[in-house]
């Protein structure tokens, strides 16, 4: 494999010039890619065939596939591993990561459950505290679950009678889990194991909690298989999974995703169902009765409504789209629950509504504001608006989970230069005191944020954060890392990465575009990204490339742009569509078939936001317009390419990187590098450990700022 690699200048990054010349970066040229075998294979869409030769590799279990993946990553290894400046990035990287990190704590009766991480420890632990005050003991050691640290857990809630908590525990990163249950007086698990599980918490009721999986998949599908009837079960603490009460199961939809939720009272339990990302229905029963009636409130799955909670009276609290794009909240009598009687408790405003909780026995209102966070507290009938003030008007927010008779609760907040840190906030006084902060090697006060507006291609405004150090020369040299995603009503708000702060060093600027498909600026600039509208998205970010170019931030010489899952779509759209804009391409975990990306796992649920190519010819016209492996041309300058996937991703299956990295090396003419790295034990982004995380980075920014620094 070495002699693939042809090294313009083996003995370093720099080439040593007068004082007055600048150094000049010498870069690799990779002579020849592994040959990637071509099967005769055509698939037919309504009437019309497409040539698929690459099919082979959506078979990820196969021999075949396992050879073609390790000889990629040797290449990619190779080229990686050779260049001069990973050794102080990955150094640097590390330092910012070393720095202890505190989740927010979940309140047990007295006790709190808190996780940490030391610094550089795999997946840290979970400890238990008696008081707000008390000393913490440890409860869970996660990396104690796997000889690899590649075994994650996240907590799920805890039991009303606070002596039980459910964790749900995944292994190599795949969205597969299995819910353990722990009695938090011994620190011990109960026996209590739950398989199969996607997609679910644990909502307790009297002795058990209802949850939500799937049946077992056929041997050798576990992480490729198409996930139907996912199912409602109730399990009862102390008996076998086989004994678990089935509550609900669609025969009729078998697509459908369902989930069972409890009102804090217990006196009315919600089934939200729902066909995908966009839309669900809202079922609903009173009483406790196990194998009750559901009645319907809500069956538009064009519609996005929530339930928040029931007042004392019964009537249901609503946050709904419903006549208003960026969400209002309504209170609904459920025996009379037509538009015409709902009471408005919360009215829509310019800004989106983005949760509302009511904890403190007061409701807490998260609204968005072109991204960043804005927190009001109100009274359950909506008067007496107050605005919680945070640290810094650019930034983000969130916790604020309570029992309507809890005093005070958590929340945390951190933007592009601010790192995390986590408030007690007491709901009496509306004051915030601080519980503890993430403290790291840089200094704050040399980096500033602004967040500006430019224009698409059709004249729409669209709002955009850039982050960068103090006094940066817009000469149009400087790297530059444009970030997006823009799909499935997902915001993208201002937020700390210790990684980040190395590539700002280095006088790289970081840039979010806030593109349609998101919500950032409510439901309308979501639908705005959707289906027939998706060139809308790719509009949005090439014009963000387009304005940081005009603007002298960078050039298409020094310009990475960088996105995953949706956002990976975003990524190999736009450099298919416009090649010669960007000098590098990072898209990771991406949805690039847009043909077949439903036929594997819970791809499925993506058709509302998407379309299917097999629903009708125009859905089947407008993905393969823009579907980056469909799109790639032969004879094309590509920019420098990292896809980056995994082994365990069964969320966006790695056959869309293989068969598009394939058809890449294919395709692509010029000396830019198209490489593909497949993390082993690893799944779509959650649950990889700290050297993962920290090899992955390194491995990211070292070919960024290799392809783009000067």
């Amino acid at each position: 494999m070495k002699k693939m690699l042809s090294f313009i200048c083996i003995a370093g990054l720099l080439v040593a010039c007068s004082e007055e010349k600048k150094p000049t970066i010498q870069r690799m040229k990779i002579e020849k890619y592994p040959i990637t075998a071509k099967q005769d294979s055509n698939l037919t869409f309504f009437g019309e065939n497409v040539y698929d030769p690459y099919l082979w590799l959506e078979n990820d279990t196969s021999e075949q596939t396992a050879a073609w993946v390790k000889e990629q990553n040797i290449l990619t290894r190779s080229y990686l591993d050779s260049i001069p400046l990973r050794d102080s990035i990955k150094s640097r990287i590390t330092e910012l990561i070393n720095v202890e990190k505190v989740g927010m704590p979940v309140r047990v009766g007295e006790r709190f459950i808190i996780y940490k991480n030391s610094g550089l420890e795999a997946q840290g632990k979970y400890f238990v505290r008696n008081g707000i005050n008390g000393a913490d003991e440890l409860f869970l050691d996660i990396n104690a679950l796997s000889s690899n640290g590649t075994t994650s857990a996240s907590l799920l809630s805890p039991s009303d009678d606070n002596k039980h908590i459910a964790f749900a525990i995944s292994e190599g990163g795949s969205d597969w889990s299995k819910i353990v249950v722990y009695n938090i007086e011994t620190k011990q698990p109960t026996g209590d194991v739950l398989e199969w599980v996607k997609f679910s918490d644990a909502s307790w009721f009297n002795d058990g909690f209802f949850y939500s999986r799937y049946p077992a998949p056929a041997k050798g599908e576990e992480l490729s298989g198409n996930n139907m009837y996912h199912m409602v079960y109730y399990h009862k603490l102390g008996t076998k999974q086989e004994q678990d009460i089935l509550v609900h199961r669609d025969n009729e939809r078998p697509y459908m995703y369902n989930s069972l939720y409890l009102t804090e009272n217990k006196k009315m339990t919600f089934l939200i169902s729902s066909p995908g990302t966009d839309g669900s229905e809202i079922w609903y029963r009173e009483g406790s009765d196990l194998k009750g009636k559901f009645t319907p409130l809500f069956t538009d799955v064009t519609q996005h409504n929530s339930p928040v909670d029931v007042t004392d009276d019964g009537r249901i609290l609503v946050m709904t789209d419903i006549d208003a794009p960026t969400y209002r909240l309504v209170s609904i009598d459920p025996k009379n629950p037509a538009k015409e009687n709902w009471k408005e408790i919360i009215p829509a405003t310019e800004n989106l509504l983005q949760s509302v909780s009511t904890g403190g026995g007061q409701l807490t209102a998260s609204y968005l504001d072109k991204a960043n966070t804005r927190i009001f507290t109100l009274a359950m009938d909506g008067s007496n608006k107050k605005e919680l003030v945070l640290p810094d008007k650019t930034g983000s927010a969130g916790g604020f989970g309570a029992k309507k008779t809890d005093t005070y609760c958590f929340y945390s907040f951190s933007s592009f230069t601010y790192p995390g840190v986590i408030y007690k906030y007491d709901y009496a006084s509306g004051k915030s005191t601080e519980f503890s902060r993430m403290s790291l090697p840089f200094k704050p006060e040399d980096f500033e944020s602004k967040q500006v507006m430019y224009k698409s291609k059709d004249g729409t405004e669209v709002p955009m954060f850039i982050v960068s150090k103090k006094g940066i020369k817009l000469d149009g040299t400087n790297p530059t890392l444009l970030y997006g995603y823009g799909g499935f009503s997902v915001p993208i708000q201002p937020g700390f990465s210790a990684s980040r702060i190395m590539f700002l060093e280095n006088g790289g600027v970081y840039c979010i575009a806030n593109i349609r498909g998101g919500n950032e600026l409510g439901e309308a600039w979501h639908q705005g990204g959707m289906k027939d509208k998706k060139q809308n998205v790719f509009d949005d970010f090439i014009a963000a490339a387009e304005y940081l170019i005009k603007e002298k931030y960078t050039s298409s010489e020094h310009l990475a742009i960088q996105g995953g899952s949706n956002g990976g779509l975003l990524v190999g759209a736009c450099m298919t569509q416009r090649p010669e804009l960007f000098k590098v391409a990072l898209p990771a975990v991406g949805v690039l078939d847009m043909l077949r990306y439903h036929k594997f796992t819970v791809g499925k649920g993506w058709i509302p936001e998407y379309g299917c190519a097999d629903s009708s010819a125009t859905e089947f016209n407008y993905l393969k317009a823009y579907s980056p492996y469909h799109n790639l041309k032969q004879g094309i300058s590509y920019p420098a390419t990292l896809i980056t996937t995994a082994d365990h991703d069964d969320r966006v299956v790695p056959a869309h990187s293989f068969k598009f990295a394939a058809r890449l090396q294919e395709y692509h003419k010029g000396e830019n590098p198209v490489l593909i790295r497949i993390e082993t034990s690893a799944g779509h982004g959650a649950g990889k450990s700290t050297q993962q995380m920290i090899e992955e980075l390194t491995d990211i920014y070292s070919f960024v700022l290799y392809n783009t620094k000067d």
